[in-house]
């Protein structure tokens, strides 16, 4: 079977790694001119199934809320006058209370948790080299109240078979010596063994290089604008470089996913949220952290990068745009600098800025659709490196008519909210 797939970031090429070892004949179609060019590129650089936690919880109304005048906030909302915005927005709130942040928890955990169990099998067929560190990863507060909150709270995740070791301020030093110039900011952490971290777009591009060898044809440069369908059958994708013909198509494209499926009468609650990132030279001269980690008051991430540290922070619910200043930057640096002092060279900082493809639940959408030949693998949010593999497993066994390895409700078009 040929199958098209609408996509190259890590999503999509790790469907399309799936698909051809399945033995089909492969063609990745994408607008950039390298995979892993868009929300891959610069992302948090960590799989962390230890930190699978639904961002609609009770706190963030109210962050929300004091984003409209205070740039501090973990989630920014900057309304537009946009029905697509205004949909999401209250459709995230309805998810925002104890009961929803529990059931999208589990269900977000235990696609991770899957999805890990396959990275491991790629690498292990492939011998991908991507900066990866399975040392695991720290998650620190600053607050004892917050502290304690997060030691009940990862009793949800245990529930689902994660180990997640509870540490005072020493143990989080002793683990990692990085932050320890901040020791007398630190509250305590938590410690997941099996999260690891690496670079997402090195990963993607060296599998890229893998599905090449084995097949896949990859078609850069090449902006899908339209799917034309007869029926319940989808006939082409219509290209600026002209219609593609296969015999299934599996759509991968983030953010441009609902978009091009609306004239389908497909609905995808999937909408923009950015996220920025700055990555840091850090050489023998630093005393960089030894494992990733997240200051999760503040919802800064850090990930150690061979060479390069990478630091990432923010959703921001605002619109297509991945526009920024240097001063959408501050907050961020001011708090790396605060925690990791001597980590990294903050006089030369790498700006980026990408768009998260978020559902209201946190859930991506695995699903096959009304017609007969189109699926979809998309809205990934702020997971998508770690649910990637996982997600592509399922896909290739959805379109042999295996059944999946797990519970996909609240991730197929028929259970989405429920």
């Amino acid at each position: 079977m040929h199958i098209a797939v609408l996509g190259a970031g890590v999503v999509g090429v790790a469907t399309a790694w799936e698909l051809i070892r399945d033995g089909h004949r492969v063609t990745v179609i994408d607008r950039e001119d390298e995979a892993a060019s868009f929300t891959s590129a610069a992302n948090a650089g960590r799989v962390a199934p230890g930190h699978a936690y639904a961002w609609g919880s009770s706190r963030a109304p109210a962050m929300m809320l004091r984003s409209l005048w205070r740039n501090d906030q973990a989630i920014r909302y900057r309304p537009r006058l946009d029905m697509d915005q205004w949909r999401w927005v209250m459709a995230f709130l309805g998810q925002c209370n104890d009961q929803r942040a529990s059931i999208n928890t589990r269900r977000k955990v235990r696609l991770c948790i899957y999805s890990q169990s396959q990275l491991e099998r790629v690498r292990n067929e492939t011998a991908l080299e991507y900066d990866r560190n399975d040392g695991g990863l720290l998650y620190f507060y600053r607050s004892e109240k917050s502290f304690a909150s997060a030691s009940s709270k990862c009793e949800i995740l245990r529930g689902e078979g994660m180990h997640i070791e509870v540490l005072d301020r020493d143990g989080v030093v002793g683990r990692d010596p990085g932050p320890a110039d901040a020791r007398h900011r630190i509250a305590g952490g938590l410690w997941c063994r099996s999260d690891e971290s690496g670079d997402a777009q090195i990963f993607t591009r060296v599998l890229k290089e893998k599905c090449e060898t084995e097949g896949v044809e990859f078609r850069m440069n090449t902006a899908v604008h339209s799917l034309r369908a007869d029926g319940a059958h989808l006939q082409v994708a219509e290209t600026d470089s002209g219609a593609v013909q296969a015999d299934a198509f599996v759509l991968a494209l983030g953010v441009f996913s609902p978009e091009l499926v609306r004239r389908l009468d497909i609905r995808l609650p999937i909408y923009p949220v950015k996220g920025y990132s700055v990555t840091l030279a850090s050489g023998k001269e630093h005393q960089g952290p030894r494992l990733g980690g997240v200051d999760e008051d503040n919802l800064l991430a850090y990930c150690p990068m061979g060479d390069r540290l990478r630091l990432t922070a923010t959703a921001e619910i605002s619109d297509y745009r991945t526009l920024y200043r240097p001063a959408d930057f501050t907050v961020m640096l001011r708090n790396a600098a605060e925690l990791l002092p001597n980590a990294a060279d903050y006089s030369r900082p790498a700006y980026w800025a990408g768009l998260r493809p978020m559902t209201p639940t946190g859930l991506p959408v695995i699903s096959g659709t009304r017609f007969d030949n189109l699926w979809l693998n998309t809205g990934h949010g702020h997971m998508g490196w770690t649910m990637a593999c996982g997600s592509a497993r399922i896909v290739a066994d959805q379109l042999a008519g295996r059944k999946p390895p797990i519970e996909l409700t609240g991730m197929t078009l028929d259970t989405i909210g429920a």
